[in-house]
């Protein structure tokens, strides 16, 4: 199998992973975290994009919150220790939308839960450990780089303010409010010393706050509404209810979530130095599918790991698990003080697009990076290059198409990943198994 290596790059970390920095700095690198992995984003589109009703949607919104705060915290303290965010998987956008509006997501919960015991009893049993076959550079390179292709999609609808034809789409005030916010990050991440450069997203978060209220594109009256104080429910949306398709679904999404999060663990322990040992690997994974179970039960998303969090060690150059444990106690008291919350979604997604532009551009380095490990061997270069071809092609033709067909096809992620571990399968696996071991 092909090794990653884990070499420390002096110029790029200039905080190590375990190494602690003063408490203010602490919080305020912590906060970053929170603003760049966004987490409430995904629940917020998925709850407009099945019409629920208000409350439910508020719920969703929490218990992202506390699902992603509690593996957050557990991760970077106890199990796979490395600077990693954990949150809700843009994988599982379209499967909880498209459940949610046909069957409910009482259905779409069950589906989660239990996929999450699946993941579960495999990663304690050590099963996952001996799959590390399939995370070979080139799969975990090109799954990155996907996940970084597809990130900047995302990221110029809310840089532009949507999509031709809505209202705001790239106007003078939305790009007023977008282009000053990503070149602070773009200017003080590669030009910047010390403090300016470690703190670039958190100042060109003020900065784009700042002209978002100048230009009046702030509505306070959502704080007014919210409460200081709110508990998520436990079976929200009723009993969770299982059904093999839908289970089906779920569970292949989580093995693509997977692949997603051991191509993060790896751009994380490359950028840092750290030994990414099977017990790592192994406490990752369990420690994820707890945080999909608990989040199932309350209303959420499964949790998986994120990369625009690793693209803002590489930009920052801090490295350090510590500000990531501030971020999951921050995302924890922002899941029981929804008025905390709210604060957060004051920022105009004009901004958060201005903040996700460098990070996913930082990301799709990183798989660069990675796939520049690879041996060039013409399987491994079949592996890379026709799954990123079928990522991005391949959504597009097929993004009328409803139901199962359409959801998965229509998903980049979901395309590239496995169309790479069926090519890895077919060019490497199958011919090793009968000796070959001349092409992998």
């Amino acid at each position: 199998m092909e090794q990653v290596k884990t070499t420390v790059k002096r110029e790029e970390i200039f905080i190590g992973i375990d190494e602690k920095v003063p408490p203010v700095q602490n919080f305020l690198y912590g906060l970053q975290h929170v603003f760049v992995s966004n987490v409430w984003l995904d629940p917020i589109f998925v709850g407009a994009m099945i019409g629920l009703p208000l409350s439910l949607s508020a719920n969703i919104v929490n218990a992202i919150f506390i699902a992603a705060g509690l593996v957050t915290l557990i991760q970077a303290t106890k199990l796979v220790r490395l600077p990693i965010v954990q949150g809700p998987s843009a994988a599982f956008d379209s499967l909880m939308i498209t459940v949610g509006k046909a069957n409910g997501l009482a259905q779409a919960g069950g589906g989660i839960l239990f996929s999450a015991i699946i993941i579960f009893l495999l990663s304690v049993t050590g099963v996952i450990s001996r799959l590390k076959s399939l995370f070979t550079p080139a799969i975990s390179g090109t799954v990155i780089l996907i996940v970084g292709v597809a990130l900047s999609g995302f990221t110029f609808y809310e840089f532009l303010g949507g999509s031709p034809g809505m209202p705001g789409f790239a106007s003078p005030t939305t790009l007023m409010m977008s282009i000053p916010t990503a070149l602070i990050v773009i200017l003080l991440s590669t030009l910047g010393k010390g403090k300016w450069r470690s703190f670039a997203f958190l100042i060109a978060l003020i900065v784009g706050d700042v002209l978002a209220v100048i230009l009046g594109q702030t509505d306070f009256s959502k704080i007014a509404e919210k409460s200081w104080f709110g508990l998520p429910h436990f079976f929200p949306y009723g009993v969770l209810q299982f059904h093999f398709d839908t289970f089906v679904m779920f569970f292949v999404a989580y093995i693509v979530a997977i692949i997603e999060a051991m191509g993060v663990y790896q751009a994380g322990a490359e950028m840092t130095g750290a030994d990414l040992s099977d017990k790592r690997i192994r406490n990752g994974f369990a420690g994820e599918a707890v945080g999909s179970m608990v989040s199932s039960v309350i209303g959420g998303f499964p949790t998986t790991a994120y990369g625009q969090n690793v693209g803002l060690l590489r930009l920052t150059g801090v490295a350090s698990r510590f500000p990531v444990i501030i971020a999951g106690i921050i995302f924890l008291i922002l899941g029981f003080v929804p008025k905390a919350g709210a604060v957060l979604a004051l920022t105009p997604d004009a901004v958060v697009g201005g903040l996700f532009l460098p990070a996913s551009a930082s990301l799709i380095f990183t798989g660069i990076s990675i796939l520049s490990k690879m041996k060039m061997t013409d399987a491994n270069l079949m592996i890379s290059g026709l799954s990123l071809v079928m990522a991005i092609a391949l959504p597009s033709a097929f993004s009328g198409y409803k139901g199962i067909l359409g959801t998965f096809l229509s998903n980049s992620v979901l395309v590239g990943t496995l169309t790479a571990i069926v090519l890895h399968v077919i060019l490497i696996a199958l011919p090793g198994w009968f000796g070959r071991k001349d092409i992998a």
